[in-house]
């Protein structure tokens, strides 16, 4: 009789280490099932995303019109933090169901605090950094410091610009104009310069005793700067031409230059200027030396605003 309860028992533990094992291996591949379907599905909706914000981008470096560019870079920016943002979600999805389908007979309020007791313990030595770079970048899109595909310099690294490729509430991908691919946390970002427009507009002055052969001298070397999208965008041009005195004339080349390349104005056009002054024979053309300087709309209009309200003070 002992020896069939001893057989009985025995039979007992081996289905119940059978069936143990079997739930073990559910509980594995249900864990597994929903991690590859949440990477997958993750990876569908962030492909559609960025194909959404490609064509948005596609219009608005076409259109001639900057407040529509900056709508639309405002656009293609908050497709870009959406990516981020529907991972998270279905990650958070799935990790929560899967829970519950582990936790037999837990009621969804417990699947729920276990999830997140999880989560906690999971991420307990990255989640400050993590919330802080959130919170950073949620103040940079709410406030509107820049956009994807604007021009920026960040501080307070040193030499650290370049187009903005993507933005994320955590992170910002910046490429260099070498091409370098710059990764930042936003909680680092402590300002930043941006150059909307994506091009520079530098005016040059240069005063001339003798307006035929000073027009003569800068169009020789206006002839000879390039253009093109990392160069000089469009040929510069004579903007304005002044009288100063009965000897004097005040010519202003003004050029749009994309951002790094200003020194094709302020140094190259400059020397060039000068090397032609000083070899033509005869008295000096060009009697002082040629002055670069910023000549942007919006922040002359700033500028004078600016003079205005000090000459009223």
């Amino acid at each position: 009789m002992s020896n069939m309860e001893d057989n009985s028992s025995r039979v007992q533990e081996e289905l119940q280490a059978f069936f143990g094992e079997a739930n073990a291996m559910r509980s594995l591949l249900i864990l597994l099932l929903s991690i590859a379907a949440a990477f997958l599905l993750s990876k569908i909706v962030a492909f559609i995303i960025v194909k959404i914000a490609r064509f948005v981008a596609t219009i608005s470096d076409s259109s001639p019109d900057t407040e529509k560019q900056v709508r639309l870079r405002r656009i293609e920016t908050y497709l870009s933090v959406t990516i981020a943002a529907v991972r998270a979600v279905i990650v958070g999805v799935f990790a929560f169901y899967a829970w519950n389908l582990l936790s037999e007979g837990a009621t969804v309020g417990a699947a729920a605090i276990g999830a997140s007791a999880f989560f906690v313990v999971l991420a307990g030595g990255t989640v400050g950094m993590i919330l802080r770079d959130i919170t950073a970048g949620a103040a940079m899109i709410i406030e509107g410091w820049f956009n994807v595909g604007d021009y920026i310099d960040v501080e307070p690294f040193d030499k650290l610009s370049g187009v903005v490729e993507r933005m994320t509430l955590r992170s910002t991908k910046i490429r260099s104009l070498s091409g370098e691919v710059i990764w930042i946390h936003n909680q680092y970002m402590q300002s930043v310069r941006v150059t909307p427009t994506g091009h520079r507009t530098i005016a040059v002055d240069i005063f001339v005793n003798n307006q035929a052969v000073g027009k003569t001298l800068i169009e020789k070397v206006i002839a000879t700067i390039p253009v093109g999208t990392l160069k000089v965008i469009k040929k510069p041009e004579i903007a304005t031409k002044e009288k100063w005195g009965d000897y004097l004339w005040l010519f202003t080349v003004v050029a749009e230059t994309a951002p790094g390349r200003e020194w094709l104005m302020e140094d190259y056009f400059i020397d060039s200027l000068k090397e032609l002054n000083e070899r033509r024979r005869g008295p000096q053309t060009i009697v002082r030396p040629p002055i670069a300087r910023y000549a942007d709309p919006a922040a002359e209009r700033s500028f004078k605003r600016a003079v205005r309200m000090a000459n009223k003070k």
